[in-house]
């Protein structure tokens, strides 16, 4: 009986290597995305003008991120194109959380999220 498993090494030369950057990534990812909504809710007056920005505010980010960033992106773009989107949704991130009087968390999120883009923006690079 012969085993009929096709090429059991494929798998793992086609599966990304997925580093602690990619991890912190995508946290950082996840609360660009929660800290637009938050900053929407909290920093308009409710109901109208703070339900729309802070549903519409992480929609749009969202929808920038899949359509330009992530790893199945619709459009294809170069390193920087892809830089250019991640640096315009973090700094919204960062002045929300500015504009909202936490100016802590603001510098903090921005400086990891500078860091991290740096390290991932070399790695694409060297690739």
């Amino acid at each position: 009986m012969s085993s009929t498993q096709p090429n059991a090494s494929a798998p793992n030369e086609s599966m990304p290597r997925i580093g602690p950057n990619d991890i912190l990534r995508f946290l950082l990812e996840l609360f660009a995305f929660v800290s637009l909504g938050i900053w929407g809710f909290a920093a308009f007056p409710l109901p109208w003008p703070g339900v729309l920005i802070g549903l519409g505010a992480p929609a749009l980010a969202i929808l920038l991120w899949a359509l330009f960033v992530s790893p199945k992106a619709v459009f294809r773009i170069d390193v920087f194109g892809k830089a250019l989107v991640e640096i315009a949704v973090f700094s919204a991130a960062a002045i929300g959380w500015w504009m909202l009087g936490q100016p802590v968390v603001a510098v903090v999120f921005a400086i990891v999220a500078a860091v991290s883009g740096i390290i991932n923006g070399r790695k694409q690079l060297a690739s």
